[in-house]
């Protein structure tokens, strides 16, 4: 997967957990959870959706790395590479 993909997919993830959110306004280093007021669960959310749509397994552990564009875009990158 390239960055372009993985930013589309991530994109694509949020808008489907949190319907309306205007994730074209969202930086690259914008924390998902402040920019959207995402509480825990609609992050949770995010997270699976990422996992099911991506086929990469996310564990707990990486959830940190995910809450950016730019930090999920790497990530999913550096794990569909593998």
């Amino acid at each position: 997967m390239n960055r372009t993909d993985a930013l589309d997919m991530v994109r694509e993830s949020i808008s489907s957990v949190v319907p309306g959110a205007d994730v074209a306004a969202l930086g690259p280093d914008d924390a998902f959870r402040e920019v959207l007021e995402m509480d825990s669960l609609d992050f949770l959310n995010f997270v699976e959706v990422l996992s099911e749509r991506s086929g990469v397994r996310i564990e707990d552990e990486d959830t940190p790395r995910l809450s950016t564009l730019s930090g999920s875009a790497d990530f999913l990158v550096a794990h569909t590479a593998e």
